[in-house]
C-alpha cells in the first residue's frame, strides 16, 4: 500500500533518508499528500485520486516530482507548448538542497518559490512557522500553499510577490533558499541574510543543472557548483524550451558554414555545456535525432527572445559538420567561441568554477575568486 511509510522506505532505501538524519523526524510528521491536488502530472501521465486513488497515491508516496501546475495556470489549447511551472519536488532533491542549506534551530528563512507549501513545512517543522518566510509570485500557488500549510498545521509567513527582490521586513534571514533556477543571484539576498547561506539552482537556457551554494559576508555572496538538479526556470528570466515551430522563422534565409565542431561532443559534456551557458546567456538547445536508423542528428539554437536561431548537422563519420545561423545573434559562433574557449583553459571540470555576487554584478571564476572568466 502506498502511504507515508512507503516513502520514508524509499527514501531510506536509497541513502538519502539515514537513522540519525535531522530531517528523518521532519519528513515522517508531514504527510506529502496533505500538499497535493487531486490531479497532477508525472512521468507523462496524469494521475487523478478520484479516477483512480491507489494509482494517485503511488505517486505521491513515491520519490518522484509531481507537476501541480501547466503554463501558469493557462489554457493555451491542446497544441501550445506545455511547460511546466509550479511541481512539488522530488523529496531526494529536497533533502539534498536541504542539507547544502545546512539549517540549525533558531534561524530563520527565506524561502523563494513556495510551489505546494511542502518544502516551506518541511522547514516549518524543523525550525517552527516563526521563523520561515515563503513567498511565490504566482496569487493562486500562494492562496494554496497557505491552505495546504494551514491543514498540515503550520503558520509561516506566506506572502504573494516578487520573491527576487526579498522581503526586507522579515530580514536579517540566517538562510535564504530558492525553488527554482536562476541565471543570477538577486543582491537583494545578499543585503537581507548579511551573514547567511544562499542555496538556489543556478543556471540558462542552455545548462542549467547546478546548485549555487554561497556564503555571505562582508557585503558579497561567494561559492561554488554542485549536484544535479532539475527545477523549473524563474518566470522573470525564463531559460527556454518550447516548439520549434514557435522559435523558427525565416527557414530559408539561414546563413550556412561548416564547422570542425562535432554538436554530440558538446551537447553530451555537461562540465562543457556548464561554460558555454556562462558565455551564452539567453540562449537554448534542443537535440532533435533522425528516426531513420541513420544516427543523425540535429542541434537546434534558439535565442530567447526568438530573433536568432542556429543549426549544426550530425553525420556519423564525418569530420566537418554543415551549419546554419539566422538573426542578429550568430548563436553557432558564440557556442563555438565559448566551447574552445573552454579547451584553451583544459576542460575544467564544473566544481572548478564558483561565483561571486557583489552590488556591481554577477562573476563566474575558475578555481579562484580573482581568475574571472565572465
Amino acid at each position: 500500500m502506498s502511504t507515508q511509510a512507503r516513502l520514508i522506505q524509499i527514501l531510506t532505501n536509497k541513502g538519502s533518508l539515514s537513522p540519525g538524519s535531522p530531517w528523518r523526524n521532519v519528513v515522517e510528521g508531514v504527510p506529502r499528500d496533505l500538499f497535493l491536488p487531486d490531479t497532477f502530472e508525472a512521468q507523462d501521465r496524469t494521475f487523478d485520486r478520484e479516477e483512480n486513488p491507489k494509482r494517485w497515491a503511488w505517486a505521491v508516496f513515491a520519490d518522484l516530482p509531481l507537476v501541480t501546475q501547466i503554463n501558469e495556470g493557462a489554457d493555451l489549447g491542446q497544441d501550445a507548448y506545455q511547460r511546466p511551472t509550479s511541481s512539488s519536488s522530488m523529496p531526494t532533491i529536497m533533502l539534498e538542497m536541504l542539507d547544502l542549506l545546512d539549517v540549525h534551530e533558531g534561524q530563520t528563512v527565506f524561502e523563494a518559490g513556495a510551489g505546494t507549501g511542502y518544502n516551506a513545512a518541511w522547514l516549518c517543522h524543523r525550525l517552527g512557522s516563526a521563523h520561515v518566510t515563503t513567498m511565490d509570485v504566482d496569487p493562486d500557488i500562494t492562496k494554496q500553499a497557505e491552505s495546504n500549510l494551514a491543514r498540515a498545521g503550520f503558520t509561516p509567513r506566506v506572502l504573494c510577490g516578487n520573491a527576487e527582490d526579498g522581503w526586507p521586513q522579515g530580514a536579517p534571514y540566517a538562510r535564504i533558499i530558492a525553488t527554482y533556477t536562476l541565471p543570477e543571484i538577486p543582491y537583494a539576498w545578499i543585503e537581507q541574510a548579511p551573514e547567511g547561506r544562499i542555496v538556489a539552482p543556478w543556471g540558462g537556457g542552455i545548462f542549467h543543472y547546478s546548485y549555487a551554494v554561497l556564503d555571505v559576508a562582508d557585503g558579497q555572496a561567494q561559492g561554488r557548483f554542485t549536484g544535479n538538479p532539475a527545477f523549473m526556470h524563474t518566470r522573470s528570466q525564463p531559460g527556454g524550451g518550447g516548439l520549434l515551430r514557435d522559435f523558427l522563422h525565416h527557414a530559408e534565409d539561414g546563413q550556412p558554414s561548416r564547422t570542425s565542431l562535432c554538436p554530440l561532443d558538446l551537447t553530451s559534456d555537461h562540465d562543457a555545456l556548464f561554460y558555454v551557458d556562462v558565455a551564452v546567456p539567453g540562449a537554448w538547445h534542443s537535440v532533435g535525432k533522425a528516426e531513420d536508423g541513420s544516427d543523425e542528428a540535429t542541434l537546434w539554437l534558439f535565442s530567447r527572445d526568438k530573433s536568432s536561431w542556429a543549426t549544426a548537422e550530425y553525420v556519423p563519420g564525418q569530420d566537418e559538420y554543415e551549419v546554419e545561423q539566422y538573426g542578429p545573434r550568430s548563436l553557432w559562433d558564440e557556442v563555438e567561441a565559448a566551447y574552445r574557449k573552454w579547451e584553451a583553459l583544459g576542460r575544467p571540470e564544473r566544481d572548478r568554477a564558483g561565483v561571486t555576487v557583489t552590488r556591481d554584478g554577477q562573476y563566474v571564476w575558475l578555481d579562484e575568486p580573482d581568475s574571472i572568466i565572465t
